[in-house]
């Protein structure tokens, strides 16, 4: 008795990667991200539950695929604009803020609410230098 298993699509389809870029997103993406900056404003205006509005937006964004439009328009700024999606997108810095979220948790949970102020404080230098040093090799 033999297994026969289907057979799987190649994953770069040369059709998928010919394709041309969509024109006319703008149209969608530009009220949308609007709406969200709207959404953002209202909920700090009115001081909506900050943690409710902030799964939302995130929610609403990854599925419409806004941040990404943000990012590409951002990105088409000359010679800034795609350092800034660099920056953006490097893992070491969002793993290292999530790592500070989570040990400033811990430690305002046990009373060291001083403490978690001043490694907060280093912690947004160490991030801005990483930024500037990357920033500064890149044009040296």
């Amino acid at each position: 008795m033999t297994l026969h298993l289907p057979e799987v699509p190649e994953i770069f389809d040369q059709e998928a990667i010919t394709q041309p870029p969509k024109r006319g997103a703008w149209k969608l993406m530009l009220p949308l991200s609007i709406l969200l900056l709207a959404v953002i404003y209202a909920a700090w205006h009115f001081g909506w539950h900050a943690q409710a509005v902030t799964a939302g937006v995130l929610l609403l964004g990854v599925i419409s695929h806004v941040l990404a439009w943000v990012l590409g328009v951002i990105g088409l700024v000359p010679f800034i604009g795609p350092l800034i999606v660099k920056v953006l997108s490097l893992s070491f810095i969002w793993l290292l803020n999530a790592i500070g979220y989570l040990v400033s948790y811990t430690a305002i949970k046990r009373g060291y609410t001083k403490d978690v102020l001043t490694y907060r404080g280093l912690t947004i230098a160490l991030i801005v230098g990483i930024v500037i040093g990357y920033v500064a090799g890149h044009f040296i």
